[in-house]
């Protein structure tokens, strides 16, 4: 089951634990989703999604001190009585001492965050998704070009090494060489290197190369979204390929549809300058202009005008 340690997550996200639980290092979250337990505050327990993160922000704590001692510690009993990953304090604020005591008596993790509750929530929510997402591992390199996520695929020895080498000294940036870690976010396809290989690329008769030592950091990135495909083939002189490319063309990805565009390669054709075209070209598609359907649109103004002379 995919999922992140709690104890990792804390120290990704930079939180501090307040009390430990005894099986603080084995807690697993497995559940994107967070939960502000003002309901439960209130004193309402059904439906209670306590398997979430629990995170008290500065609306629940002017809430709890609105109440009685007495109320205080029995809407906090109710929420530790619950099985809960833990409970995170935001905006820094001073955990009372009788939580403290019920989080030791329960056995529940107590943690606190600088940030505030909306932007704590947004950076859990953003980790959990990018950990708890659907993930697939491919055979390509990844080039980030002129702002754009470029996959570049392609059957073993076609070139996919070599263009990028050549797109990385026309200023373009590398993000993975020959494997590439693809993940499903909202907000997309993105894609990175695994940690062992990320910034080096194989060129066969040279061997392994440093990018970022050669070229500098500017020439390298970790990870970017991806945002079209292009596919390297060997010419095939039997193959009719597309000469005017009005029609777009798409692969699926994680069941994600992604603009694809197949340049043939063969000695003499400078396939990263090719490269460097099409994404021009998916840029200026994706502001609503086609070059090819302006051209069709002049050619039938011309055929309707010396029709009509």
């Amino acid at each position: 089951m995919k999922g992140i340690k709690l104890s990792q997550l804390c120290r990704d996200l930079e939180l501090t634990v307040v009390s430990k639980s005894s099986d603080y290092e084995d807690i697993f979250i497995t559940n994107s989703q967070v939960n502000r337990p003002g309901i439960q505050l209130a004193g309402f327990y059904e439906q209670f999604p306590f398997k979430r993160l629990q995170v008290i922000g500065k609306t629940e704590n002017v809430y709890l001190k609105s109440l009685s001692d007495e109320l205080k510690y029995e809407r906090i009993e109710g929420i530790m009585s619950y099985d809960i990953p833990c409970l995170i304090y935001s905006h820094w604020a001073e955990i009372p001492q009788y939580v403290i005591e019920l989080a030791e008596k329960h056995n529940r993790t107590l943690v606190r965050s600088d940030r505030p509750t909306t932007r704590l929530i947004s950076k859990i929510d953003e980790k959990l998704d990018y950990v708890l997402s659907e993930e697939v591992t491919m055979h390509a390199g990844l080039m980030e070009i002129y702002g754009v996520g470029v996959l570049i695929v392609g059957k073993s020895s076609v070139g996919k090494s070599e263009t990028a080498l050549d797109l990385i000294i026309r200023g373009h940036r590398l993000v993975a060489d020959d494997v590439v870690e693809v993940r499903k976010l909202e907000t997309g396809l993105v894609g990175q290197a695994p940690k062992n290989i990320r910034h080096f690329l194989e060129i066969r008769g040279i061997g392994i190369l440093d990018i970022q030592r050669l070229y500098g950091v500017g020439s390298i990135k970790s990870f970017t979204n991806i945002d079209m495909v292009v596919s390297l083939e060997q010419w095939d002189d039997d193959k009719e390929y597309d000469r005017l490319g009005i029609d777009d063309n798409f692969t699926e990805i994680l069941g994600v549809q992604v603009n694809e565009v197949t340049i043939p390669v063969k000695p003499g054709r400078n396939v990263a300058m090719i490269v460097e075209v099409a994404v021009r070209n998916y840029r200026q598609r994706s502001l609503g202009y086609n070059a090819a359907l302006e051209l069709n649109k002049r050619l039938f103004a011309s055929m309707e005008s010396d029709a009509r002379s």
